[in-house]
């Protein structure tokens, strides 16, 4: 199987709707849709396993910036092509610096609108949120969109930053052509197939990561327990 039915595509839709609107973590409802998506689409889901095996192995993302490090700084346009620049975020407080694979991915969908929801604690701590995607401005904007974030999306053309954190990976030839009925190329501007592994870096005043979550496996992300302790834990330093 190289691709999904309309019929699967569907049933697809209706699995994420489900798991949005459930109650639980963000964990329990990336669990029940990579459940569902197996169920739907085996061939993609064995594929993934084998892929994250490939990148563990490889020490994927291992090598990204750890706590006690300094946070490369960026300049990289939002949805509207206003530069953004880590430096001048920092000046309001601490920031959680979130990369997503792109508008297209469920999982992305969920982790994004369960950090729009947490945004009033987020804010309420002094700190902020900044998305960062591979995809053009017409794409982060149809994720913020969608999603309601209320926090930039900002777009990473070519994946250059994530390359400079040692995040960026190639899908490989098995995904390609399983993900062959997303236009990847359209969603990037190039057909280069290359996606950052879903990570959080928490920023502190000062530029030094405080906490992070890097995991191979995209279908993990951050909890957003996790998440508010860190950037608590950062807003109190300064």
């Amino acid at each position: 199987m190289t691709s999904l039915s309309p019929a699967d595509a569907e049933r697809l839709r209706l699995a994420f709707q489900r798991c949005r609107d459930m109650e639980g973590t963000l964990s329990e409802q990336l669990r029940a849709y990579a459940d569902a998506s197996r169920e739907v689409f085996p061939a993609y889901g064995d594929a993934v396993d084998r892929l994250v095996v490939r990148l563990n192995g490889n020490g994927g993302g291992e090598s990204a910036p750890r706590p006690g490090d300094a946070m490369p700084p960026f300049m990289l346009p939002d949805e509207s092509g206003r530069l953004v620049t880590l430096p001048a975020l920092l000046v309001s407080g601490p920031v959680a610096v979130m990369f997503f694979r792109g508008h297209w991915c469920p999982f992305c969908r969920l982790n994004v609108g369960a950090v729009t929801q947490a945004q009033d604690r987020i804010k309420a701590l002094g700190a902020q949120t900044i998305a960062i995607m591979p995809e053009t401005q017409e794409f982060t904007g149809k994720f913020k969109a969608e999603s309601g974030a209320p926090f930039p999306v900002l777009t990473d053309l070519d994946n250059g930053y994530a390359l400079s954190l040692n995040l960026a990976i190639w899908l490989g030839a098995e995904i390609q052509e399983l993900l062959s009925y997303q236009d990847m190329a359209k969603f990037h501007g190039n057909d280069g197939w290359m996606l950052p592994i879903p990570a959080v870096f928490v920023v502190g005043r000062d530029g030094i990561v405080r906490a992070r979550f890097v995991d191979p496996d995209f279908r993990k992300r951050m909890e957003i327990d996790d998440l508010l302790k860190a950037l608590e834990g950062a807003s109190r330093e300064h």
